[in-house]
């Protein structure tokens, strides 16, 4: 498997959408960004928040698209073509309806599952689903009717207190990630689960 060299974050622009459930894919890149002591800047040219760091010894992309989440792809795209990035060298952070809260999953390829943020960045990308997944659970409302005001609203504390446990656990794995180890970082991720 191919070296990461970016970390993106999918997520609403804007204090309303801030601190919803969809922007969890963002709230990793951001605690990324705080555990490398980088600060994620305003950059035209990708069309979100970037920022280069270093985590364990490896130089680190990190970007938060600033578009809204359907049109992702432009800001993933831009970053790809700027650094010369090939879309396996991407690990993509995002919201998972299909996982309960507390938990988190890497996944490499496969669809969209109906999620508008990467629906959009693999049409950017010209199709190819090569890159990487960090699939942060949400949980869902039981409703496919209700999805839509879910993923906007705002997880309740113990909802978002499982959540930020799982974001500081694929902090911890993020490290056997950026050094190929796949296998390792999946069984420690996989394996925990902070839903009470």
């Amino acid at each position: 498997m191919s070296q990461v060299k970016a970390i993106i974050g999918l997520g609403n622009p804007g204090a309303d959408y801030e601190a919803t459930r969809h922007n969890a894919g963002a709230w990793l890149v951001e605690a990324v960004a705080r555990q490398a002591g980088g600060e994620l800047r305003p950059e035209r040219k990708f069309l979100g928040l970037h920022a280069r760091v270093q985590l364990d010894g490896h130089d680190l992309h990190l970007l938060n698209p600033t578009t809204f989440m359907n049109r992702s792809g432009g800001a993933v795209a831009a970053l790809c073509q700027f650094f010369r990035l090939a879309p396996d060298e991407l690990l993509v952070a995002h919201d998972e309806l299909d996982l309960p809260p507390g938990t988190a999953r890497y996944k490499q390829g496969g669809g969209h599952g109906g999620h508008n943020g990467l629906r959009d960045t693999i049409s950017a990308l010209g199709n190819d689903k090569s890159f990487h997944r960090l699939r942060i659970g949400i949980g869902h409302p039981g409703d496919a009717r209700q999805v839509t005001p879910y993923v906007l609203g705002r997880p309740g504390k113990a909802e978002h207190t499982a959540i930020e446990a799982a974001i500081d656990e694929c902090l911890a794995t993020l490290p056997l990630v950026l050094a190929g180890d796949w296998a390792r970082a999946m069984n420690r991720l996989h394996s925990f689960s902070a839903s009470g």
